[in-house]
């Protein structure tokens, strides 16, 4: 069974800078609730019902850890908290504990945003939340998240979301959107480089890069070329690097620029063939083979991340809606994911909730990583 004291007081330190929102008055002990809460969305919880659900059902194990000194939290104990828990606040300490797998965030940290289709309030007119999410690609781990209010917003939280994370020994990769010179300059000025997706938002500079490599005559530094076959679809994909920009940086002055890349995928799916290119900024020059994995890694994050969320833990099916509640229950889903993703046994995400839900061993095996002195 857990070691009660190092597992608390580790959870404890992660949320001490957490203000309770409910006041002075509130009955169940902050810390408290936060910890069932959890354990419950790493037993497929996706609401504050099914929290309070899981509180009753696991009485017994959650008194061998808690106190429970005014019993078992409701339904609207939960409710009441994460409507109104400060979302900025929540996220710091999400960070906190995220510092613990800082020494091993390296490689590919791919920036992209999700809606949550489900959490529109049509009575009080709002639209879906949106959330930005950094992924560490190569240790499968959400870094961080942040509300924004829509899509088209992304580009003034993409700054915001960067500044809280160590980006030193890391590329950060992006969709066309936030191709900015802004968050170029953000993430060299960092320690970071950058591998940027180029279309039409920088309409001169895309057309010349366009230009360079449809031209016969350009020799690019590295050229790489992959097959992959699966599933009745053959996919080609031709990758090619060129650190020939000083023509380009003469006219553009884009921040950290070093190289310039193309990527050419052809799909062959029975007699059907499709092609596209996409042109990229570079702040370091990647030879074409690395250059073509760091793209294929960064849509990644949508069958690594947003798939899992949607399909396993059920994100899109949510209906909270009210306050702050969809941005805090995404941020405790991301945070149940991560702690799943980091134990070490061999086994898939929906097979290690279900174990959590069926194994109160494994559960709590899982926890133990807050008391880890080797994370520490």
């Amino acid at each position: 069974m857990i070691r009660k004291e190092a597992l608390l007081e580790r959870f404890t330190e992660c949320f001490s800078d957490l203000e309770d929102p409910r006041g002075p008055n509130a009955l169940h002990d902050l810390t408290e609730v936060l910890f069932i809460a959890l354990l419950s969305t790493l037993c497929g919880a996706t609401n504050c019902c099914d929290m309070a659900l899981f509180a009753r059902i696991k009485k017994d194990l959650l008194l061998s850890v808690l106190d429970l000194k005014y019993g078992l939290p409701s339904h609207d104990t939960f409710s009441r908290l994460f409507r109104h828990l400060d979302p900025v606040k929540f996220h710091s300490c999400f960070l906190r504990f995220m510092q613990r797998f800082a020494e091993t965030t390296k490689g590919v940290v791919a920036i992209d945003g999700k809606t949550l289709r489900h959490s529109f309030d049509r009575a009080a007119g709002a639209s879906p939340l949106h959330l930005v999410s950094a992924w560490a690609v190569d240790q499968r781990l959400v870094l961080g998240q942040l509300a924004v209010d829509g899509k088209s917003n992304e580009i003034t939280a993409v700054p915001k979301l960067l500044e809280m994370l160590s980006l030193k020994g890391t590329i950060v990769t992006a969709d066309a959107l936030n191709c900015q010179r802004a968050i170029a300059q953000q993430v060299v000025d960092q320690g970071g480089d950058y591998v940027l997706a180029l279309k039409g938002n920088q309409g001169t500079l895309h057309d010349d890069v366009k230009l360079f490599f449809d031209d016969p005559q350009v020799r690019p530094d590295s050229t790489d070329a992959a097959v992959d076959a699966g599933h009745g679809r053959i996919e080609t994909r031709a990758s090619r690097v060129s650190t020939d920009i000083a023509w380009l940086q003469d006219q553009h002055h884009w921040p950290g620029l070093t190289a310039i890349g193309t990527l050419t995928r052809s799909r062959e799916i029975g007699s059907e063939i499709t092609t596209e290119t996409a042109y990229y900024l570079l702040s370091t020059p990647l030879s074409a083979q690395r250059f073509g994995d760091i793209v294929r890694h960064h849509w990644g994050i949508e069958n690594s991340l947003h798939w899992v969320l949607d399909v396993t833990m059920n994100e899109d099916a949510t209906t909270t809606r009210k306050d702050n509640g969809p941005e805090n229950l995404a941020l405790l889903r991301r945070l149940a994911l991560n702690l799943v993703r980091a134990e070490p046994t061999k086994g898939s995400i929906k097979g290690k909730l279900k174990r959590a839900g069926w194994d109160d061993s494994f559960l709590t095996h899982t926890l133990t990583q807050f008391a880890n002195p080797q994370m520490r």
